[in-house]
């Protein structure tokens, strides 16, 4: 096995220390949360993107689909699927725009409305076991800090709604 080398900075070609990816930082927090998310998802049906579609669509009566991928952070193909999948299971509807006719209008149905509701009590129950855990304070700081890196390197706004 090779022995790790600590990497002091990014000069003469050196990398960091992989601890010290933030990429990989990110990826490791995002998975410890959606550890406690995912077993309510899947008792549900449900997969964490289908969650994000379902739980962006309650903060506007309609969107188009550019719109939704975008608040959802989920890339255009795969909304597609997604979307036929929902519509399948009478989660979401599809309508014609009027100005734009090969624009479709996506909402949440009231079925798709009752399924938020009966995960939403779960689901907040894992935010206080969160917040207990991280602190309240901490956590606030998090989310500030975390919108403040994705303000600075321009990236996708997720619509300025609370989750």
């Amino acid at each position: 096995m090779a022995k790790p080398t600590a990497v002091t900075g990014p000069s003469a070609g050196e990398m960091r220390a992989f601890r010290r990816s933030l990429p990989m930082a990110l990826l490791k927090a995002r998975e410890a949360v959606m550890a406690r998310f995912r077993p309510l998802l899947h008792e549900h049906d449900l997969t964490e993107q289908q969650w994000r579609v379902l739980r962006a669509l309650t903060t506007a009566d309609e969107f188009r689909a550019g719109e939704l991928a975008r608040v959802s952070s989920i890339s255009m193909p795969s909304l597609s699927r997604i979307l036929r999948t929902l519509e399948k299971r009478g989660l979401i509807q599809r309508g014609i725009e009027d100005k734009d006719l090969r624009a479709a209008q996506i909402s949440i149905t009231p079925s798709g409305r009752d399924m938020i509701a009966l995960i939403a009590p779960h689901s907040e129950r894992r935010y206080a076991e969160i917040t207990e855990a991280f602190g309240a304070g901490r956590l606030a700081t998090l989310y500030g800090l975390l919108d403040e890196l994705a303000d600075c390197l321009g990236g996708a706004d997720g619509g300025g709604e609370e989750e």
